[in-house]
């Protein structure tokens, strides 16, 4: 299973559409009710950076940097917009099991079960606008998101791009670029 999870997450970023310098993509993501859809760059306001945050419940990087996340999009809130969007489970259950994972999460056979992981992490995060992504993980595949990654969209283009989690999945990246965006 272990080995299955690194491909998908490799096959991802080498398929991705989102790459620095280029047009965003734009796909489909739900808000928390299961009713509403928009698209991922709805959320961002007139020329403000828009970051986005890929991840979900089961993987442990991810979840211990959730709250610094949060310090940082209240910090940053009067310059920029911040979207959580939730993908498919990185240690699922009934998949790669991660001994350290906070959950116990299978892998989401229908939206009402990303919905209700995804109200999960809403509790962890309260003040940050949360989406989840289709069943057909259109916007994981779109930005090479999966286990968990970080991105700045700007007026429609990529401005940053972090690199894959967990290795490459940096708060601090963000902070340096929205300290020199504020200046």
């Amino acid at each position: 299973e272990s080995l299955k999870a690194v491909w998908h997450g490799q096959k991802l970023d080498f398929f991705k559409s989102a790459h620095v310098g280029s047009l965003a993509p734009n796909p489909e993501v739900i808000q928390l009710d299961g009713q509403k859809r928009l698209r991922i760059l709805d959320f961002a306001r007139g020329k403000r950076p828009l970051i986005l945050n890929f991840g979900s419940c089961t993987c442990p990087p991810f979840m211990a940097r959730l709250r610094s996340f949060q310090r940082l999009a209240a910090h940053f809130v009067d310059i920029a917009d911040f979207l959580l969007v939730y993908i498919e489970e990185a240690h699922p259950s009934d998949g790669w099991v991660s001994s350290d994972a906070a959950y116990n999460i299978p892998k989401h056979q229908c939206l009402q079960d990303r919905l209700r992981a995804a109200q999960l992490m809403r509790e962890g995060a309260p003040d940050c606008p949360l989406a989840v992504d289709t069943m057909d993980n259109a916007s994981s595949a779109a930005y090479g998101a999966y286990f968990e990654r970080l991105y700045i969209i700007q007026e429609e283009k990529v401005m940053y791009q972090g690199g894959r989690g967990p290795e490459g999945y940096k708060i601090s990246e963000l902070r340096s670029w929205l300290d020199q965006y504020k200046t």
